[in-house]
């Protein structure tokens, strides 16, 4: 039976804020400037897929190189736009959620001037080569430094404000922005300044540790956050079970920062880390259920409104891409099934279904929500958001789907020993066609989605609400 929501529940999905005034500056400068990064991010991703078809393009270029411009196509999307609109919507929504105003816009404008510096130096530094070599953990020290400050100055200014809260009641939205700052600090240090004291196998081991954590405890939990405001806000419906959104949270919280083993199964590491990695991996799907019941069940007799409702849409959506995700990753976890996918294009497909898929859908559909609410004023044109979806969405399919089936069709290579290396390479150039040229529908998303939220936030007045 659908449960009464509670009163910070109200507050979030249902009612106004009242007398209070939410001056959201902070959340407009993380998400202007995460939505410039994305669209500038996003040629770099063109050029990356393009050299995979012509290998000769841009010809010997350094900073063009794919060595330098993947590093940064990777940090860009994950710091540059996601984590920087996650952190913007965090700011809109916790003092919503708190009945309160957000603790300190000066702190927060600081956070978003210095994350601004933090991520045009990542740019310069990673076009230079000036990198430490390790996956997602390619910022120079000096940066990864800047990083722990931002985010002490970021968590600092949440934390308070949630200690000032008018509500006792703290709903799960709050839950989980708040293990994505604990979690964030412990997984960062540990992937950026622990593994430099490592070699070998015990470095590998903390590097993908914290790979997969990186989407596991930082993106997947600020995402759920995300999902649990917007859905039942955009909706107009109470969210379905509390307690269900608790078991998701607790269980994500024990399970996932054990699976990134599972990305050196079959290689120089104990068997008994393998199979507990592989044991915890496929306990994801607990909280995955948990999260996924809990929204398609809140959509119950309302997914009618998914016919005008652009920011449900990219909700819904995501989370269709998120249980697929999170399906894939326990499936591929098994020593068998590993076997034929482990470092084939079927992970680079897996990855972005996560990131671009998942929780950039509900970053997304979080900035197409909060946007006319911070300025003032209706979104500029609902039609160009409903255009940018179905841009996402088949540019994402095509994507997806063509790097999981040739990933899987390199792998079956790989394992037949008559099947040279190269010919392997040269087999998969129409996947990788096909990957461009969905990359350009993803950009075309990209390009209305940013021109929209521009357009309005440089057209808008603000409004004391």
């Amino acid at each position: 039976m659908q449960e009464q929501l509670s009163r910070a529940e109200v507050a979030g999905a249902s009612a106004p804020s009242g007398a209070i005034v939410h001056e959201d500056l902070s959340a407009k400068w993380f998400l202007v400037s995460a939505v410039s990064y994305f669209f500038i991010v996003g040629i770099v991703a063109l050029v990356i897929a393009a050299k995979f078809v012509w290998p000769d393009l841009m010809g010997t270029i350094a900073p063009l190189s794919y060595g330098r411009l993947r590093p940064l196509h990777v940090n860009g999307m994950l710091f540059g736009w996601l984590l920087a609109a996650d952190m913007g919507l965090t700011f809109y929504l916790i003092p919503r959620l708190c009945g309160v105003k957000l603790w300190s816009e000066k702190l927060g404008l600081a956070t978003a001037g210095l994350w601004n510096v933090i991520i045009l130096s990542a740019v310069v530094c990673l076009l230079m080569g000036w990198n430490q070599g390790l996956e997602y953990a390619e910022l120079p020290l000096a940066l990864d430094i800047l990083v722990v400050v931002a985010w002490l100055m970021y968590g600092g200014n949440l934390f308070m404000t949630i200690s000032q809260r008018k509500y006792p009641a703290m709903y799960v939205s709050i839950w989980y922005v708040m293990g994505t700052i604990v979690w964030t600090a412990f997984v960062y240090l540990t992937g950026n300044f622990a593994v430099l004291f490592t070699t070998g196998v015990n470095q590998a081991n903390l590097n993908w540790m914290y790979v997969h954590n990186a989407v596991g405890l930082i993106f997947t939990p600020v995402g759920l956050a995300l999902a649990y405001y917007f859905i039942p806000r955009s909706s107009n419906t109470p969210l379905y079970s509390h307690k269900l959104s608790m078991i998701g949270f607790w269980s994500l919280a024990f399970v996932y920062v054990w699976t990134g083993a599972h990305h050196m199964l079959h290689g120089p590491i104990s068997q008994w880390l393998q199979t507990i990695s592989i044991a915890f991996s496929v306990m994801l799907l607990i909280p995955v259920w948990a999260a996924v019941y809990n929204f398609f069940a809140t959509m119950r007799g309302q997914w009618h409104q998914l016919r005008e409702n652009v920011p449900l849409k990219f909700l819904m959506s995501g989370v269709v891409f998120y249980l697929l995700t999170c399906f894939q990753g326990p499936m591929h976890s098994l020593r068998a099934v590993n076997a034929i996918v482990s470092k084939t294009d079927w992970i680079p497909g897996h990855a972005h279904m996560a990131v671009l898929g998942a929780f950039s859908f509900f970053a997304i559909a979080g900035t197409y929500a909060a946007l006319p609410k911070m300025f003032g004023k209706p979104l500029h044109s609902d039609s160009l958001a409903n255009w940018s979806y179905w841009s996402f969405m088949m540019g994402g399919l095509g994507f997806f789907v063509t790097l999981w089936l040739g990933g899987f069709w390199q792998g079956w290579q790989w394992n037949n020993w008559a099947i040279p290396f190269i010919d392997t390479v040269v087999a998969l150039k129409p996947v990788w066609l096909v990957r461009f040229f969905s990359g350009i529908l993803m950009f075309l998303g990209i390009v209305l989605f940013s021109y929209n939220v521009l357009a309005t936030a440089l057209g808008a007045r603000e409004q004391k609400a």
